[in-house]
């Protein structure tokens, strides 16, 4: 069965522009309709057969704004909080945006066609959040990213401490006996991201306190949450900086792309660098090296972000932001160095 990927592939675009042409929005250039109708026509593909595409909306469901199309991390959330929804007995509709998308003014357009009963942003970014979420007046919760600097009742937020888990990575890393620390992920830049920014000012803050010698000329490369962003910043920070010897990725996929960059660029991990992600997504068990990284408790993320909601559509409650705990997860991809 030819899914919303396939055709994204085939058509050379993302899945968030295949959704937003098949749900008939404004905001794609006439270009990318006519090639995506083209591919949708020709692989005679029905929207409505495959679960993870928005459907046609109603007043009856939750919409879910997942942000990231190549983010395994948010689809494993994404799977968590629609079986959450399901046992509860509420359907759920899907937008697949890219990263770099704007998903409020995504949720505005949705609700302005179809009313949905509420949101559940699966990622997000504050400064899209600051700009236009007054104009959503369902209830509404941020997963993964918090909300808690925003000032609306209708929006709650549960997240991990971005910062306090990168502090952690680095303590891990410092304890394996690492002195030059590189990092790669995210982006120094806050509008592009506030949990890239977050977790890179984490991973700062702590190699500060260990007064051991950091730059973002010298020891960091910002790239996508992808594996192909992860291959490249491995590449460039090599390229530029050879003598690192434990590398923080700001997301298990770039740490994927990183260990491929490694062996292409002559390394063995982890006899030669050590990597540690974050993130905790399955495929870091079946990596090779198997990979250490900071583990997000996907479970509970989706089980508290569900519960407030419908807490929320059903009766009169607050908006809360509460914090989710994490843990590092030791791996094959770290080597304690020998002092």
């Amino acid at each position: 069965m030819v899914t919303i990927k396939d055709i994204a592939r085939y058509a050379g675009y993302s899945i968030g522009t295949v959704s937003r042409v098949i749900n008939n929005h404004t905001d794609v250039s006439e270009a990318a309709r006519k090639k995506i109708l083209a591919v949708i026509d020709a692989y005679n593909f029905q929207p409505n057969t495959n679960a993870k595409l928005l459907k046609k909306t109603t007043a009856t469901e939750v919409t879910i704004v997942v942000k990231g199309t190549n983010n395994y991390f948010l689809e494993a959330l994404l799977e968590e909080v629609q079986k959450n929804l399901k046992e509860n007995g509420e359907d759920a509709n899907v937008f697949f945006l890219d990263e770099l998308d704007d998903e409020v003014e995504a949720a505005i357009q949705t609700l302005n066609e179809a009313k949905p009963k509420g949101f559940i942003f699966l990622g997000g970014n504050l400064h899209y959040f600051e700009e236009r979420f007054a104009e959503i007046d369902v209830p509404s919760v941020l997963v993964s990213e918090t909300a808690e600097t925003l000032d609306y009742n209708n929006l709650s937020s549960f997240s991990t401490d971005d910062y306090e888990a990168a502090r952690a990575a680095i303590d891990y890393l410092v304890r394996y006996g690492h002195k030059k620390i590189g990092v790669i992920g995210g982006s120094a830049d806050r509008s592009q991201g506030e949990v890239g920014a977050r977790r890179l000012e984490g991973a700062m803050h702590q190699l500060e306190e260990y007064k051991l010698p950091f730059s973002l000329e010298n020891h960091y490369e910002p790239c996508r949450f992808s594996m192909q962003g992860g291959y490249d910043a491995m590449t460039k920070l090599l390229k530029k900086n050879r003598e690192i010897t434990g590398v923080f990725c700001l997301g298990d996929m770039v740490a994927i792309g990183a260990l491929r960059a490694c062996f292409d660029q002559g390394l063995k991990v982890p006899d030669d660098i050590s990597v540690l992600g974050f993130d905790g997504i399955e495929y870091t068990k079946y990596s090779v090296p198997r990979l250490a990284t900071v583990q997000q408790n996907v479970r509970e993320l989706a089980q508290k972000s569900v519960e407030d909601l419908l807490w929320r559509m059903n009766y009169k409650r607050e908006a809360v932001h509460k914090k989710i705990q994490f843990r590092v997860i030791t791996g094959e991809s770290m080597k304690v160095i020998k002092q």
